[in-house]
């Protein structure tokens, strides 16, 4: 029903769909620039998103002529290929099906070769480095074709189902550069998996024999190296002190803690990064960028475990008992928090369920708790720039690929999340049927600054306290039941854990809300309190 949705659903296709390229169409004006949100998430996510945007002629640009601004290099480097495409002219003097508006078969072979270009662009077939591409459409009056398109069987033509042959380009080979040995002392060496760092992350881990830090949309989470509670447990000077060497897969992007580790001069950082788009460092501490992992590295035999793996895995469990008794169902008689809900929800979903997760707070409590009771789902997220941008229209094109592969969609999303993207709800009649829970952790406001140092100002006096609700609490009292009822959408509030996982584990149809209110006042101190915990465990 609006571009900015279009933009994050055609978003969710493409991670559904595991990479594949998705076409967004829009008219001309304010609908070009409500795509900028979802065009700025695929180009730091690498999703090769298609932008084809109708414009006016050029004769009509800087004329005042409705709906028409400047769409050229709109979306600036957000983009690995931008072309004005012009109008059509109106074909050769004699030549069959020559109108105004309709292009002759020179320009339509012009246009099959720069959608070839535009296409091996998105998909990154010869820089390694896929994301959006933009071209921008120009058409004159009149805007529909009397006459079959040149070249083309008419009733093709007229079902608008052409399938034009671009020049096919193909891949170059990625050549592994990386040596087989690292730098450092690998004994001492961690894997860090941030967003996208794939089954490699995983892999490299346990055949090494090194812990594994992986973020919970890194796919590379699982397994008997994986740390539960990473950062709580790299508050631990002791333990962090340990770590000589890390290497790092995908993108980072969670966690303050893992990023002064990343940062600390005394620790050997190593990137992979293959294709040509920035490499993650942030810290601007890398010793080394390699374009993917040497094959190498996985040719040795597993090792037994060495005692500063030992330690990790030992620090893990102790870290999981700790989640355990602050989220078990015992604990939460008085109500759920955000975190007993997120690991209900990964509780219930297993490795068929996709489970997309918002921004802030819900993907942090995620981390925590992934892996608690089980293997858990496959997680998506936007974190090409972590915003909040778009994730129930995100949700709904996942839900709606990942059906197309027999799999189940949910969503955890917090309030401001699911307020700023509502819209993202309607669907109109002649839609293909989706079906989605969301589940919606509700704490009337942005909790996430509670647990910043923004948090820690807000409880030295009333007047800072007011300051903070204001500007970063952000209360907004919304009625998500109304709101939901206003878009036809199912909505239960759910008002305990036990509640929660019947509803996730009842068969549902369409889009359904599911909300679940948690106190947000004590965040700031459950949160300081729990990595206390967590420290503590691992001294004793």
């Amino acid at each position: 029903m609006d571009e900015r949705a279009a933009g994050f659903l055609a978003l969710g296709l493409s991670k559904g769909a595991e990479g594949a390229p998705v076409a967004v169409v829009t008219t001309s004006g304010t609908a070009v620039a409500n795509l900028h949100p979802a065009v700025l998430e695929a180009s730091h996510t690498g999703l090769p998103l298609i932008l084809l945007t109708a414009d006016r002629p050029h004769e009509l640009r800087g004329t005042g002529a409705s709906q028409t601004t400047d769409q050229v290099g709109i979306f600036g480097s957000a983009v690995r290929f931008a072309v004005d495409v012009p109008a059509p002219s109106q074909g050769t003097a004699g030549e069959p099906g020559a109108e105004p508006g309709v292009a002759s078969a020179e320009e339509l072979r012009d246009l099959r070769s720069v959608t070839g270009r535009a296409v091996s662009a998105a998909l990154g077939f010869r820089s390694g480095h896929p994301g959006p591409v933009h071209l921008n459409l120009a058409f004159r009056d009149p805007l529909t074709p009397s006459a079959p398109l040149p070249g083309l069987p008419a009733d093709t033509a007229q079902q608008g189902h052409a399938k034009p042959d671009p020049p096919l380009v193909v891949p170059a080979m990625l050549q592994h550069v990386a040596s087989p040995a690292l730098p450092g002392n690998p004994a001492h060496t961690v894997v860090v998996a941030g967003d996208g760092a794939g089954t490699d992350a995983r892999q490299l881990a346990e055949v090494q024999g090194w812990p594994l830090f992986a973020e919970p949309s890194s796919g590379a989470t699982g397994g008997p190296n994986s740390i539960a509670a990473y950062r709580a447990l790299l508050g631990s000077e002791d333990l962090a002190g340990s770590i000589e060497q890390v290497v790092v897969l995908g993108r980072p992007t969670l966690s303050r803690p893992v990023q002064r580790l990343l940062g600390r001069p005394d620790v050997t950082v190593s990137v992979v990064a293959p294709g040509a788009g920035p490499w993650p460092d942030a810290a601007r501490n890398a010793a080394v960028v390699l374009p993917g992992v040497s094959p190498a590295w996985f040719e040795t035999s597993t090792p037994p475990p060495s005692a500063f793996l030992e330690r990790w895995r030992a620090a893990g469990a102790q870290a999981s008992r700790v989640l355990d008794d602050v989220t078990c169902d015992e604990a939460v008689l008085g109500g759920p928090t955000a975190l007993s809900v997120a690991r209900a929800v990964a509780a219930v979903l297993g490795p068929d369920d996709l489970l997309v997760v918002g921004s802030s707070n819900p993907v942090r409590d995620l981390e925590l708790v992934l892996g608690l009771d089980g293997p858990g789902p496959a997680v998506l997220a936007n974190r090409g720039l972590a915003g909040i941008d778009g994730t129930v229209s995100t949700a709904v094109g996942v839900a709606l690929a990942a059906a197309r592969r027999g799999l189940r969609t949910r969503a955890l999303l917090g309030d401001l999340t699911f307020l700023h993207d509502v819209g993202g709800l309607l669907r109109g009649p002649d839609e293909t049927p989706v079906d989605l829970e969301i589940v919606v952790v509700n704490d009337d406001g942005g909790s996430i600054f509670a647990t910043l140092e923004h948090g820690a100002l807000a409880a030295t006096s009333n007047a800072a306290n007011a300051t903070f609700e204001r500007v970063f609490g952000t209360p907004h009292g919304s009625n998500l039941a109304q709101l939901c009822a206003g878009y036809g959408v199912d909505h239960q509030l759910v008002k305990d854990v036990p509640t929660l996982r019947h509803a996730l584990q009842a068969p549902s149809h369409g889009i359904q809300v599911i909300e679940v209110r948690v106190p947000r006042a004590d965040r700031q101190a459950e949160s300081t309190d729990l990595a206390r915990r967590i420290v503590d465990a691992v001294q004793e």
